[in-house]
């Protein structure tokens, strides 16, 4: 699932980040208001955490042409503003929660699944399946013909990202970006290394073969 940051201080955007991804989220982090919504009009997020106080454009500004663009995507405010007025302001111009800094990040980690979750019953369903193997993003787990298959963020990020993507070859800088996000090198083996561990896991036990490596392209996921 992929989420759009958009706060100026670097601090709290790296600590948010941080612990986004070690949930098994991709993160897209803005510093300024402006950045923010171009990313929000152009890519489909699962939710967006927005500081109202931002470089160029106001949260608030950001939130409200989000919602005339019809850009529906659940929005956690995030800010030192913690009156009663501001905390009505923002959830009248389009946000969905409020938070106030200083906070607690398992809190916000858990109003961001809340979000999805509420997002989700009236979008799509939660449950991910291809073939046997099934996906399920509200307790984050993974299975294959009923058997759970335990894996760590990154590999979770991986398997997520090719199941949204079946039967289509994705190459390794495409996967970096993803699941990394920095540019590909050509003298690094991690995507190689990250799919051999996620293959072991998925297909080992399993006569029928469900990763596949496109030689000179990259890998794809097919159920056949």
């Amino acid at each position: 699932m992929r989420i759009l940051l958009i706060e100026d201080d670097k601090k709290i955007s790296s600590f948010i980040e941080k612990g986004l991804k070690e949930a098994g989220f991709s993160v897209d982090p803005c510093g300024d208001g402006q950045t923010g919504l171009d990313r929000a009009l152009s890519v489909a997020y699962d939710a967006a955490i927005v500081d109202l106080m931002l470089p160029l454009l106001d949260g608030l500004t950001v939130i409200g042409k989000m919602r005339d663009k019809d850009i529906n995507t659940p929005v956690l405010i995030l800010s030192a503003k913690q009156s009663v007025d501001d905390r009505i302001q923002g959830l009248q111009r389009g946000g969905d929660d409020y938070m106030v800094k200083p906070f607690s990040f398992s809190e916000l980690l858990a109003r961001i699944q809340a979000l999805i979750r509420r997002d989700k019953k009236n979008t799509q369903p939660m449950l991910l399946s291809v073939g046997d193997l099934e996906m399920d993003f509200l307790k984050h787990e993974v299975y294959r013909n009923g058997e759970r298959i335990d894996l760590p963020a990154k590999e979770y990020a991986l398997l997520e990202y090719m199941m949204r993507n079946t039967g289509i070859v994705l190459s390794k800088t495409a996967i970096l970006e993803r699941v990394y996000d920095y540019a590909f090198d050509p003298q690094t083996n991690v995507v190689d290394v990250l799919v051999c561990r996620l293959r072991n896991k998925v297909d080992k036990d399993y006569e029928r073969k469900m990763i596949h490596t496109v030689r000179g392209v990259g890998y794809v996921l097919k159920d056949q």
